[in-house]
């Protein structure tokens, strides 16, 4: 039993010849008080995050340095009346917009709207007479103002007035719309859905956690984890909030993330334990052995996705980035509480981590009655055992590798073609249920009023003029091709005017787009600036093209390097990065296939709009992409350990699957609960982002690393494991590895490690 014992992988006797480090001494030495510091951080971050999502903001799309941000502040200053941000839709039944009696009420009600503080450029359709300010059908018509400041300060001063001006006044139903109210209320929505969103998570991830570890108590741990990591980001993201903008969409990641990854984690911890005491190490050693081991390759797995995420912080939106301030504070803050109180709980804990194990049971039962036929009460990968189910499937790949890989490429491949006819556009009202007040209001603007009320382009001219030069340049303006109408100028002093101009077809459509580029083209006697709805998609998806080589090639390099230490190959990292790209082929082709041509629309409760908000496909790889790398290093620690012990690379291949295969496919299958709990938002980008990343990370963990995996490194053999002099040289001094405690000699013999860990596995309890 003795000489089982020290050739059992990573059991107590390589533990203690392998020594601690100077981390597992502290966590391992005083565990009662580690708990009881997080506890005490924990309640701060309790109250310090209070509040987090009342200081968020719903837009960021724009890039701030672009041309259209310029001149829509400047318009907002200089023409408020040009920017509202309010309209009030005003419904005078029957009777119609121009009976006295409902004029007289419509005045009254602009009056008190333009005395409002905070409310500037009050204009109506009673004021100014203009047909496109009152619909089609004579009912209804428009009061527009702007409420000033930022985001925060402007829907503080809707809050106020909202109540005093929504409903009945006299002959007249009054609603509330426009662009600030959208906003709002999509805050609102995604406040309400994120809490759902949990309710629905945390019982179901429960379930699965207790499914997977079978103990209750060890169920319990990674959910301990994810809450801790939730509640740390929220206080660090009311931090950030003091010096920059947040989009409240970031809430959503950091459920996603907190939970999704420190399961992971916990997930990766506690089984490395477990198996360390099914060998026979005590507690102390078994978990100094697995902090040693599976701690560094948690450590390392959060600075990819840390990596992959942080990219975002290229990109000007702050939508973009504030997903990066989440994902890295959520993962960093996942990593060390899975490095830190659940080592500590374990300590304490000891073997009662598989305390109330509801298996234990079944798998006596089975026991029993394989006794009964003569057969063993337990067994190793050939008879059955733990992860035998796995060992035999990527057996299977690897003999039949070359097709394995061929189909399985072309079948992603096939999967990702609908993205080739991918069509940007920008978020706007249709993003919400239909039944929401704000949206109701748009959907009458833009189906029963003349024009598309959010269509036009706005041109901004700064600088002496006169009229006749202003009147050349609308008429030149109102001959370029795509053009309906151009107005203006409406002017004000100090050589400032402005002209509309409503481009044919739809407001964001590719002719309004060559509309804008056309406009700024077009030589004037005064410096010009162009904004509207296309204008700031043209300059966000400017901003996107420019910055997204660098993003990406901070992946990609850091990736490259990160598996290159792990790994000590220079073909494992360029199949890492090629084979997480072709994970994610299957959720950009269901990003069109569904949210942008509308298939399944219905059955998941959203309006297609045609197109796909620039920023989400960047975010969506930079997340996926990251959890695709989790896994990744999850598998690839695991078979270069085996590697490193016994130099067997097709045996290292099978024995990776064979004991991560189930830990990864329960990963993903939680996450993808989490992420499809996320799903469930009534905001269509919210249920895109869920629904999407659930998708690529079930293609990940169940295609991509049970098929794709194996058969590319069995085709690639034992090149797999080559590297340059001078790279071997550089990760013998700097790489980092699980299997710290590899002692170079003898290569054993793999029947004769099967073997012993077959005598093992019977000598459980």
């Amino acid at each position: 039993m003795a000489e089982v014992k020290k050739s059992a992988p990573g059991g107590g006797a390589t533990a203690q010849r392998a020594g601690s480090g100077g981390w597992t001494r502290f966590v391992t030495a005083r565990p009662r008080l580690t708990l009881l510091v997080a506890l005490v951080l924990t309640a701060l971050a309790v109250l310090a995050g209070g509040g987090v999502a009342d200081r968020m903001g719903s837009g960021g799309w724009e890039d701030p340095a672009a041309e259209s941000t310029y001149a829509t502040e400047a318009l907002a200053r200089q023409f408020p009346g040009s920017q509202p941000n309010l309209i009030l839709l005003v419904d005078a039944g029957a009777a119609g917009a121009d009976a006295p009696a409902v004029a007289a009420q419509a005045r009254k009600l602009a009056e008190r709207l333009d005395a409002e503080p905070g409310v500037d450029g009050v204009g109506s359709y009673w004021s100014t007479g203009s047909p496109a300010l009152r619909s089609e059908d004579g009912r209804k018509a428009v009061i527009a103002a702007r409420i000033a400041g930022e985001e925060k300060d402007a829907a503080a001063v809707l809050d106020r007035i909202a109540p005093e001006y929504r409903g009945t006044h006299g002959p007249v139903e009054v609603s509330l719309g426009g662009g600030l109210a959208v906003r709002h209320e999509m805050q609102t929505v995604i406040q309400e859905d994120l809490l759902r969103a949990e309710l629905i998570a945390l019982p179901l991830t429960l379930v699965l956690l207790v499914m997977v570890f079978g103990s209750a108590v060890a169920a319990l741990l990674p959910l301990g984890v994810g809450i801790v990591a939730i509640l740390g980001t929220n206080a660090v993201l009311r931090g950030i909030t003091e010096f920059t903008d947040v989009s409240v969409f970031a809430q959503n990641l950091t459920t996603a993330l907190g939970l999704g990854l420190a399961i992971d984690y916990a997930l990766f911890v506690v089984r490395r334990y477990r198996e360390e005491l099914a060998t026979g190490a005590d507690t102390y050693t078994a978990v100094r052995t697995t902090l040693r081991t599976a701690g560094r390759t948690v450590l390392f797995s959060a600075l990819t996705v840390a990596v992959s995420l942080a990219a975002m912080l290229v990109f000007p939106q702050y939508f973009l980035r504030s997903f990066a301030y989440a994902g890295i504070a959520v993962v960093l803050l996942a990593a060390t509480a899975a490095l830190t109180l659940l080592p500590a709980a374990l300590v304490l804990l000891g073997d009662r981590v598989n305390a109330l194990d509801l298996r234990r049971l079944l798998r006596r039962g089975r026991a029993s009655g394989r006794k009964a036929d003569g057969g063993e009460a337990d067994g190793g990968e050939a008879d059955g055992g733990e992860g035998a189910g796995w060992g035999r499937a990527t057996a299977l790949v690897m003999r039949r590798a070359p097709v394995f890989a061929v189909l399985t490429t072309a079948g992603l491949v096939l999967l990702g073609l609908p993205f080739l006819g991918v069509r940007f556009g920008t978020a706007d009202d249709r993003q919400l249920p239909a039944t929401a007040s704000s949206r109701v209001v748009q959907d009458q603007l833009r189906d029963g009023f003349p024009g598309d009320p959010g269509g036009g382009i706005t041109v901004l001219a700064e600088g002496a003029a006169t009229p006749a030069q202003y009147a050349d340049y609308r008429e030149r303006i109102a001959g370029l091709d795509g053009v309906a109408r151009a107005d203006g100028p409406v002017t004000a002093g100090g050589g400032r005017a402005y002209f509309t101009v409503v481009p044919d077809g739809e407001a964001v459509g590719p002719d309004a787009q060559r509309t804008v580029t056309e406009l700024r083209a077009e030589p004037a006697p005064f410096d010009t600036s162009v904004t509207g709805q296309a204008a700031v998609l043209v300059d966000s998806k400017d901003a996107l093209a420019e910055r997204l080589p660098w993003a990406a090639a901070v992946i990609v390099l850091v990736t490259l390097l990160l598996v290159f230490l792990l790994t000590g190959s220079v073909l494992i990292p360029v199949q890492a990065v090629v084979l997480n790209a072709l994970s994610l082929t299957a959720m950009f082709g269901a990003v069109v296939w569904v949210f942008q041509d509308g298939h399944l629309a219905g059955f998941l409760g959203f309006t297609p709009t045609g197109d796909i908000e620039t920023t989400l496909p960047v975010l969506m790889f930079c997340v996926a992409f990251g959890l695709s790398m989790d896994y990744g290093v999850f598998l690839l620690s695991r078979v270069k350990e085996e590697y490193d012990r016994t130099g067997e690379h097709e045996h290292s291949v099978r024995f990776g699957l064979r004991h991560t295969g189930g830990l990864i496919t329960a990963a993903a299958v939680i996450l993808a609960v989490v992420m499809v709990a996320i799903g469930t938002s009534r905001v269509t980008n919210t249920k895109m982002l869920g629904l999407g990343v659930a998708l690529a990370v079930l293609m990940d963990a169940m295609v991509v690393r049970s098929l794709l995996v194996p058969a590319v490194m069995k085709l690639t053999g034992r090149l797999t494991w080559w590297a340059p002099g001078p790279l071997r040289r550089f990760h013998d001094r700097f790489g980092i590895s699980e299997s710290d405690a590899y002692n170079p000699g003898p290569t054993p013999d793999v029947e004769e490690v099967s073997e012993a860990r077959r005598e093992m596995t019977s000598l459980r309890p």
